[in-house]
C-alpha cells in the first residue's frame, strides 16, 4: 500500500507562496523602518521579529543610511559573525556584542555630526 498525501499539491504551493510574499513584505517593511530610523538596527537584532529570522544580519545593516557591503563586512568581521549569518542564527553573546557596537556606532556618528563631518 501506498500513501498518498491529503492536500492537493496546488493548495499546498499556494500557501507557500503566500507565506513567502508574507515574510517578504515584513523583511521590506522592517528595512523600511529601519532606514526611516522609526527602529534601530540594534533592537531588531536584540529582538527579531518572526518574519526576520531567516534574514542575513548584512541586509539588516546595509538598510541603515550610509551602510554599504564594505561598511557591513568591516563591522561584524570585528564579532567575528559572518554576514551571511541570519538573524535567527546569531548567539545571545553575538547579539549583545552587535547592539552594542551598533550604539558605539551611533554615538559616534552623532557626535560627528554635531562637528558637520559625515559619518
Amino acid at each position: 500500500m501506498q500513501a498518498s498525501a491529503t492536500i492537493a499539491p496546488g493548495q499546498q504551493h499556494m500557501r507557500a507562496l503566500r507565506r513567502a510574499n508574507e515574510v517578504r513584505l515584513a523583511r521590506a517593511d522592517l528595512k523600511r523602518r529601519v532606514a526611516e530610523g522609526e527602529v534601530s538596527a540594534a533592537d531588531v537584532i536584540l529582538a527579531p521579529p518572526e518574519e526576520a529570522d531567516g534574514m542575513p544580519v548584512c541586509d539588516l545593516l546595509q538598510s541603515q543610511h550610509r551602510w554599504g557591503s564594505t561598511r557591513c563586512r568591516k563591522f561584524l568581521s570585528n564579532v567575528q559573525v559572518s554576514e551571511n549569518r541570519t538573524l535567527g542564527a546569531l548567539t545571545d553573546r553575538q547579539r549583545r556584542a552587535l547592539a552594542e557596537m551598533l550604539g558605539e556606532e551611533t554615538a559616534r556618528c552623532e557626535s560627528r555630526r554635531l562637528t558637520a563631518v559625515a559619518c
